[in-house]
């Protein structure tokens, strides 16, 4: 049917803008944030483009829900403002006709939604815990940032290189401050390396430099210089284990250990398309606008709408997690009141010629008043 393919076209043009505007703000904010991470020396500058993929993966699934409902919402209340609905509804097609086009733009949302949710989002959140968890295992120095002083991981000692070279296991210009047992001890050094002995333990070498130990002027006080001393860095390192939450855990995982945080999560994955769903069709009721006003109402609406769908699934989770609803009984409810509002603002908009329609009623109720208020006069 013409209609139905003219609507696919513009439903899938709509889609393609709002996807890239809703991508391309993600991304903007994702990449700020760990462009600031990795100065912090929190991530190694080489991750950052890892990293990002992986957090735009985990923020795909909400980005496509957002567009298929803004996509349909767009498109039908155009519709409405060039008075395309009343050719259509006096032509004789129902609103009820939109639903099928819809559908088939939207079901592969859907369907791309519930394969990132239950496949790529844990996937993406494991590899970015342990790109995370590796840089932290990383050797203090590997960590510094040329030029900026850096804290070690145990709060002890306080690096400052003034560069690296590329392989990241030679350093130059080295000032180490170690504080133990209350004493202060400064090491600085022309250059130096990373070894590791037999053991697996990592070692700092320093080379052709001086240690301070103690406060000058103090008894205590004493100046060394070295060719070569070695500064223990880390033990041996420990295996990567990577995020172990349920956010992470791949699903049959969940289904394996029905733990309440594994099924809280599982709710969650298997709330996602349904949303996705059940909002496209809600766009279609909705999207209905006087042409003589303005569509800004109507978009505020409809995010409104989607942060207390979001939020009821979350409350829902949380029930889960905290062992107050089970997952039987709180996977349900909110998608059951959301389809119900559907089938309500359908029967509104079908049935607006009906006598019993409230807008009907009310616009008799102005009437009756109006020519009560002429009688009085």
């Amino acid at each position: 049917m013409i209609f139905q393919r003219a609507l696919r076209r513009e439903l899938v043009s709509t889609a393609g803008a709002v996807f890239t505007t809703l991508f391309t703000i993600t991304i903007t904010v994702m990449l700020i944030r760990i462009l600031g991470q990795a100065a912090g020396g929190k991530i190694a500058s080489q991750d950052v483009t890892a990293l990002l993929g992986f957090a735009a993966l985990n923020y795909l699934p909400i980005i496509l829900i957002l567009t298929g409902f803004i996509s349909v919402l767009l498109v039908v209340t155009r519709s409405y403002q060039d008075s395309e609905m009343v050719v259509w509804f006096a032509s004789g097609i129902s609103l009820l006709k939109w639903v099928p086009p819809v559908l088939s733009f939207g079901l592969p949302i859907v369907v791309l939604t519930g394969l990132l949710s239950f496949i790529a989002t844990p996937w993406a959140s494991r590899q970015s815990a342990e790109f995370r968890e590796r840089f932290e295992k990383r050797e203090d120095v590997a960590k510094v940032s040329p030029g900026k002083f850096q804290e070690s991981a145990s709060s002890n000692r306080v690096f400052f290189v003034e560069g690296v070279s590329g392989d990241t296991t030679k350093v130059k210009n080295v000032f180490v401050n170690t504080s133990q047992n209350g004493r202060n001890s400064v090491v600085v050094a022309n250059e130096g390396t990373i070894e590791i002995d037999s053991l697996g333990d990592k070692f700092l070498v320093l080379l052709n430099g001086h240690r301070y130990d103690g406060t000058p002027n103090q008894p205590d006080f004493r100046l060394m210089e070295f060719v070569r001393y070695g500064v223990l860095v880390s033990r041996q390192s420990q295996a990567i284990v990577g995020d172990t939450s349920a956010r992470s855990l791949p699903t049959r995982a969940l289904l394996e250990d029905r733990n309440n945080f594994n099924l809280g999560e599982l709710l969650w994955r298997i709330a996602l398309p349904l949303m996705a769903l059940l909002l496209m069709l809600l766009a279609i009721p909705l999207s209905f606008v006087n042409p003589r006003g303005g569509r800004s109402a109507n978009l505020l609406i409809a995010l409104f709408l989607f942060v207390v769908y979001s939020n009821m699934v979350s409350v829902f989770q949380a029930a889960v997690v905290q062992k107050r609803l089970p997952l039987s009984l709180a996977l349900w409810p909110i998608h059951l009141m959301a389809a119900l509002i559907i089938v309500m603002l359908f029967l509104w908009r079908l049935n607006m010629n009906s006598r019993y329609h409230p807008l009907v009623i009310w616009a008799s109720l102005k009437r009756d008043r109006l020519s009560r208020r002429m009688a009085a006069s």
